[in-house]
């Protein structure tokens, strides 16, 4: 199989990638997921014409001029309305959101007025009529719409239909990734390694870069090189309905590789297996049904750039979300050789310079390299066959955060 470019693997990874069905869930469960549905006000807000300051509650003719007397004829605090009206030379004592009484038209602060006893209090300046009200409907009316489907729900958005009255809300249920690590030598963090063993660490970025554009994560654990072990894990996430399935090793299709069979043997149907790309040659990408399968390369930093590069998307979009990426033109810290036939992603460190962004790559960029990686916060893209290039020339990067 030839190698595939990278723009192509990605547009065939995404081919027929929809958003996962709606699910309803509390308002409080809401926090940066994902509305399935337009959501419309159920109710009117303000409800009423509300006093916007504390004061009173008066006419505006009947403070014209200044300073003038009001005999106070009741009081309105928040919740509770003053059911009477109000008529030539009186006031109501009002608070912030109270309903506005029948007959005023405006409301004096009261660090405008001064209180003269019980019933009377004296306004010390005008006040034009509808100062300090907020008018019935003034954010949204009853049938408005409020949110389109699509929207992610923060803070505002959370706020806004909580106060038009939506105790639940429609969103796109979040995607489930199921991860499952394969080899003899890897063991998880913590244990006692033996002389020819090494610490499983790619499933935790992989994880941490689902989770960010909103996926659930099923970590199945690490499986042995076995053909029936690795079938029954994979039949294992297939039971738990995963749409996307990541395979951290055993992505390469030689002698030693048991991912392929194990596939093909629960009805997976391998789309494509090799990538012109580096670091991420060995990327493998198959489907059964309506689940997706991704075989990552089991070197640490080619499987976290195929993430960014490759499961990122496919799991925003599943998940409902819009994605674009980050991608920067900058200049190079430092002089980079001729490249070859394969697109490479290079960790760089982008800064800000002088006369705009510089992207300076890492001299050694072998991809068990975790440490430059997690030091890394961009990728220098450079196309297949690119010549070499100098400090200073342009180039683009992909931010990683």
């Amino acid at each position: 199989m030839s190698l595939l470019p990278v723009k192509d693997a990605l547009e065939r990874l995404l081919q027929g990638a929809v958003a996962c069905e709606p699910e309803t869930v509390p308002l409080a469960e809401a926090a940066g997921r994902i509305l399935a549905e337009d959501v419309r006000a159920l109710r009117t807000q303000p409800p009423f014409d509300a006093a916007a300051m504390d004061g009173y509650a008066v006419r505006a003719q009947d403070v014209e001029t200044v300073p003038v007397t009001l005999q106070i004829i009741g009081e309105a605090p928040a919740g509770r309305r003053f059911n009477g009206q109000i008529g030539r030379s009186q006031a109501v004592r009002i608070f912030t959101g109270a309903p506005v009484p029948e007959g005023a038209d405006t409301i004096v602060i009261q660090e405008n007025a001064r209180k003269l006893g019980q019933d009377t209090v004296e306004v010390l300046e005008t006040v034009a009529a509808g100062r300090h009200i907020r008018r019935k409907g003034l954010d949204f009316v009853t049938g408005d719409l409020l949110l389109e489907k699509g929207r992610e729900l923060d803070a505002g958005a959370l706020s806004l239909v909580a106060s038009a009255n939506h105790p639940r809300l429609d969103v796109v249920k979040r995607p489930l990734l199921a991860i499952i690590a394969t080899g003899d030598e890897l063991l998880p963090p913590g244990s006692e390694l033996g002389p020819d063993q090494i610490v499983a660490s790619n499933a935790f970025g992989v994880a941490a870069i689902a989770t960010s554009v909103g996926a659930r994560v099923l970590d199945l654990g690490i499986v042995p090189d076995s053909r029936p072990a690795i079938a029954a894990r994979i039949r294992q996430a297939l039971d738990h309905d995963a749409d996307v399935v990541v395979m951290l090793g055993g992505a390469s299709v030689g002698d030693h590789d048991l991912t392929h069979e194990a596939l093909v043997s629960e009805g997976m149907v391998l789309d494509f297996w090799k990538i012109a790309m580096r670091p991420g040659k060995p990327l493998m990408f198959g489907r059964r049904g309506r689940t997706r399968f991704l075989g990552l390369p089991g070197n640490p930093v080619a499987s976290l750039v195929c993430s960014h590069l490759f499961l990122k998307p496919l799991l925003s979009r599943l998940a409902g979300r819009p994605f674009e990426p980050d991608l920067r033109q900058a200049v190079l810290g430092k002089p980079m050789a001729a490249n070859g036939r394969r697109q490479d992603f290079v960790r760089a460190v982008l800064r800000e310079g002088h006369d705009g962004p510089v992207a300076t790559p890492f001299e050694v960029q072998d991809s068990s390299m975790l440490r430059t990686f997690a030091e890394a916060n961009a990728l220098i893209i450079r196309d297949p066959f690119a010549p070499a290039a100098p400090a200073g020339a342009p180039c683009t990067v992909l931010k990683l955060r």
